[in-house]
């Protein structure tokens, strides 16, 4: 069955708690490229329990419903849903050991027409127990099986332009072959980045990186180049989701200062030339380190 847009509007997407660990955290740095140079400070700090801190780009793996639009009562074709944008809001700094309520909701749809489907907006608050905000998960997905629910909604941001000159700054970072493996484990079980016969069958040559991995390796490019890894100073990270990566594959993230405290970013795969992030951007607070 189709959805409508006042069904889908007010449709009852799960709460969801999780109490991140040190464990989760440090899993989490080691599967976007982190603890490559061990005896580095700047990145021991990410995958060491001791004074552990916490990738802003985590919020997007803490507290979510899963896949909630997998549910026969939400009337969507959840074979046909792709991800397509993602946006983070710190407003606090993550805790360790702390539970943590995620709430989401759709915030909008967009029908692009019956034969072009529609574009959702899904926005998750994740809060500590006494109700503070913590940080704000922005995402869209675009149901390509459902045009003709209705709905002419505004995105909730509007994309983030990149400039038309050179970067100021570029990071290469290569993706192990094991990548999509080790990140799974954040709690994306999605057979499509493991399972060589379901990546052929969605018409992959082999399983491909999770979109939220790709984020994540330009959330530690941008970190590495323009914060001396210094996470905290992190207070927005969105990007628009273009092409897959596949595992093995070098992701080169282009930075650009369009001014003071907002950073332009786009990260493309050099031996294919092929873009897979574009639009991003990154805010900034004043530095919060020298180190």
């Amino acid at each position: 069955m189709a959805f409508t847009y006042a069904q889908l509007k007010s449709y009852a997407i799960p709460e969801a708690v999780q109490t991140v660990t040190s464990r989760d955290c440090i899993l989490y740095a080691l599967s976007v490229g982190l603890g490559n140079e061990p005896t580095d400070p700047r990145e021991l700090r990410y995958v060491y329990e001791q004074d552990l801190a916490v990738l802003p780009m985590m919020a997007s793996v803490i507290a979510g419903p899963g896949f909630w639009m997998r549910r026969e009562d939400t009337g969507i074709d959840w074979r046909r849903v792709l991800h397509g944008e993602q946006s983070i809001t710190i407003h606090r700094p993550i805790p360790i050991d702390v539970p943590l309520t995620g709430r989401s909701r759709v915030v909008g749809i967009n029908d692009k027409g019956r034969d072009k489907g529609a574009i959702v907006y899904i926005r998750r608050e994740v809060c500590d127990p006494d109700g503070e905000p913590i940080f704000t998960i922005d995402q869209t997905n675009f149901c390509r099986g459902d045009g003709g629910c209705g709905g002419g909604d505004p995105a909730p941001f509007p994309p983030q332009p990149v400039p038309e000159r050179d970067p100021d700054l570029v990071c290469d970072l290569a993706i192990p072959e094991g990548a999509a493996l080790l990140y799974r484990l954040n709690g994306d079980y999605n057979p499509l980045h493991a399972d060589p016969e379901v990546a052929r069958a969605a018409g992959f040559p082999r399983p491909i990186l999770h979109g939220l991995c790709t984020f994540g390796y330009a959330g530690h490019a941008v970190l590495r180049t323009a914060c001396k890894l210094d996470g905290r100073r992190v207070e927005r990270m969105a990007a628009r989701f273009t092409a897959p990566v596949f595992p093995g594959e070098t992701v080169r993230t282009e930075v650009w200062e369009v001014e003071t405290g907002t950073l332009a970013f786009r990260a493309r795969v050099t031996d294919r030339n092929a873009v897979v992030l574009d639009h991003g951007v990154v805010t900034l607070e004043s530095a919060a380190t020298d180190d």
